[in-house]
């Protein structure tokens, strides 16, 4: 079976009803399918952390390190909206979704391989040891890093909308399952940032370490291996615990009539999209232009700005790094906490709108806090007796630490509010779920694409620091902010008492 042979479908806008539109699934079936966020999460700590680093050791200069990333949000502008309109029309025996799931999780094992062998494919094929740039591992890591991009796309929107498909309709449902989802999400973003900050774990698998690949890459090249591992399990449970059943294919006349390719059918889409959906991609895009600098240089920030180390002279970078790890595990715990947390904040008076707006201020905060960190790091260097510089004070790291805790608030707000909103209103109008929210993920990717593109020459312009990009995008939610308090339409009635019984949205 082939997702192209089975579930290509007919390109028909009518979009059939889910198996469990009738009745929603048991709750334990929503939490093993939410479960895989926690496999894909790992993998994507890992690459928050420790990828932009290894593209530097690779040889990549810190100006075009962010050009590695723009694969990212173009394979996100392309696979996601088109992997969810097929998996809203696939005929499969196997189900909607499931194919989907299946596909992108066996495309991650292999991009995971790739890049985590990418040192050792390079020397093999030429590369020399011990010295950079060595372009034939870069270039095997850009082609997995390519296809790992690729790989979760076509596996989180068909994700997002199985469990939307199992929520029945509901929108409470619909709030519970993206918050389990969030928590997921947390919970592999802890393990993940957790394997990254230890320094020995390629002791596990000794056989990680080889002469083309160091201590920094053999740790990595473990934390993949695990990955593969923790991913295959939850995608296994998940395909194993869920059924689908078949959707019929449309009335062939009807096919054949209102046949047309497929992003002909999103840019219908687009332009057919309601006016509450337009509203949160908005607000969707300026919160995403403040989040990407961070989340693209965050532990870069550590090793360069806190710890005023250099790539590939001595060891402060890389303590660096592993302290950003360490941060970020800190802010997985906090996003898993507020996770869970937020359904409790729409209760009473406080409501979507201010939940959002509100968290998008906190996130304008723990931005320009950096700016703090910084300067106070700057300005209390120490060197020891031989003149080489030591480690930044306790009081630095420790407000640095506490910036990665704080931004895990804003954090699990952004990871959820918006696809229950996005879940719900193409409820209303009648939108196939895969295809809404593979919509919403171009208000995620195309201001990625912008970050990526502008962020490295940016930072140049002012220094090569990563500060300027980070008050871009302290402004930028600020925008985000204003736009959910002022703009955003609130949830329908009935959705909002929903959402406030039990949904963290």
């Amino acid at each position: 079976m082939t997702i192209q042979d089975d579930c290509s479908g007919p390109s028909s806008l009518e979009i059939q009803q889910s198996p469990w539109q009738q009745g929603k699934a048991p709750i334990r079936v929503i939490i093993v399918v939410a479960a895989i966020a926690a496999g894909v999460q790992f993998g994507w700590a890992l690459q928050l952390s420790l990828l932009t680093p290894y593209v530097q050791l690779l040889g990549v200069p810190h100006t075009w390190a962010a050009f590695v990333w723009l694969c990212g949000p173009i394979s996100g502008l392309l696979v996601q909206p088109i992997a969810g309109y097929y998996s809203d029309h696939c005929t499969s025996r196997f189900g909607r979704r499931r194919p989907f799931i299946a596909a992108g999780s066996s495309l991650v094992a292999v991009a995971v391989f790739l890049i985590g062998f990418a040192a050792d494919i390079g020397v093999a094929s030429g590369d020399p040891l011990g010295k950079s740039p060595k372009p034939r591992a870069t270039a095997v890591f850009v082609v997995g890093f390519w296809v790992l991009d690729v790989a979760n796309n076509m596996l989180q929107g068909p994700c997002r909308a199985l469990l939307a498909d199992l929520s029945g309709g509901e929108a409470r449902r619909m709030s519970t399952s993206n918050a389990l989802f969030s928590f997921f999400m947390a919970v592999g973003n802890v393990l993940g940032y957790a394997a990254g900050s230890y320094t020995q774990l390629y002791s596990i698998l000794p056989f990680s370490k080889t002469t083309a690949c160091e201590v920094y890459c053999a740790n990595l090249k473990t934390c993949f291996i695990i990955a593969i591992c923790l991913l295959i399990t939850t995608t296994v449970l998940a395909l194993f615990f869920v059924t689908e059943e078949p959707q019929q294919a449309a009335e062939p006349d009807l096919a054949k009539k209102k046949q047309i390719p497929v992003f002909g059918e999103l840019f219908s889409a687009l332009k057919g999209l309601p006016r509450p959906m337009w509203i949160v991609m908005l607000v969707t895009a300026f919160n995403w232009v403040a989040w990407f600098p961070f989340l693209l240089f965050d532990t870069d920030w550590m090793g360069r700005e806190v710890y005023g180390g250099k790539v590939g002279e001595g060891t402060l970078y890389d303590q660096g790094v592993r302290a950003g790890a360490l941060g970020l595990m800190i802010n997985s715990v906090v996003l898993a906490f507020a996770s869970l947390g937020v359904q409790f904040l729409s209760k009473g008076y406080v409501g979507v709108k201010k939940i959002w707006g509100g968290a998008n201020f906190l996130l304008a905060i723990g931005l320009a806090m950096t700016v703090v960190v910084t300067k106070s790091a700057q300005g209390s260097r120490h060197h020891g007796p031989d003149g080489v510089l030591l480690n930044p004070d306790s009081g630095v790291k420790i407000g640095a630490l506490a910036i990665f805790g704080f931004l895990g608030i804003p954090l699990a707000v952004t990871f959820s509010i918006p696809f229950a909103m996005a879940s719900i209103f193409s409820s209303d109008s009648g939108s196939g779920q895969g295809l809404s929210l593979g919509l919403l993920n171009l208000a995620i990717v195309v201001p990625q694409m912008f970050v990526s593109v502008l962020s490295g020459p940016w930072d140049a312009l002012f220094g090569g620091g990563n500060l300027p990009a980070f008050v871009v995008g302290a402004v930028s939610a600020v925008v985000s902010g204003v736009l959910a308090l002022t703009i955003l339409p609130p949830p329908p009635t009935g959705a909002l008492t929903n959402l406030s019984g039990g949904g963290g949205h």
